[in-house]
C-alpha cells in the first residue's frame, strides 16, 4: 500500500506515520502505537530519503526483531535481520535520536544520471568475476 501511495505522489509532498511493520526501527507515534515517527520526502513518486525518531525501548526493539524474523523465515526479504547486539547496546540506554538520510535518487534526480552511476557501494559486480 505505501509503495503504492509513494508512486502516486505527482507533486513534492512526504509521506509520513509509516506503519510499525515496515519501519521496525523507528519510535512509534504516541498517539497510535501501530504508525511511526518516520518520514519520507517524495518527488515526482520517488523516494528522495528516509527520516526518522529513532526507538529506543530494548524491550519494544526485541519484539519487534522477533517479528520481523518471523516475517524472513517466512519468505519476505525485505524484512530487518535480527540484531541482538544492537538490542544489548540499547539495554545500557540511549538517549532520544532521529535522522535523515538522502538516498541515490535525490542525486541522480539532480545530477539527470542513472541511479547505477550515482551509487556510493553499487550492487553489481565487474565483469570477469
Amino acid at each position: 500500500l505505501w509503495k503504492y501511495c509513494r508512486k502516486n505522489i505527482g507533486g513534492p509532498g512526504f509521506l509520513i506515520n509509516m506503519p510499525v511493520i515496515i519501519s521496525p526501527l523507528a519510535k512509534s507515534c504516541e498517539n497510535n502505537l501501530k504508525l511511526t515517527q518516520r518520514f519520507q520526502p517524495i518527488i515526482a513518486g520517488t523516494e528522495m530519503g528516509n527520516g526518522y525518531s529513532e526507538l529506543n525501548d530494548p524491550i519494544d526493539q526485541a519484539e519487534r526483531f522477533g517479528t520481523q524474523q518471523a516475517l524472513r523465515e517466512a519468505g519476505d526479504t525485505e524484512a530487518q535481520m535480527q540484531d541482538s547486539d544492537f538490542v544489548e547496546a540499547l539495554e545500557y540506554g540511549m538517549p532520544p535520536v532521529c535522522g535523515f538520510g538522502f538516498s541515490e535518487r535525490l542525486f541522480s534526480f539532480l545530477m539527470d544520471k542513472p541511479i547505477r552511476e550515482c551509487q556510493t557501494f553499487p550492487l553489481m559486480k565487474p565483469k570477469g568475476l
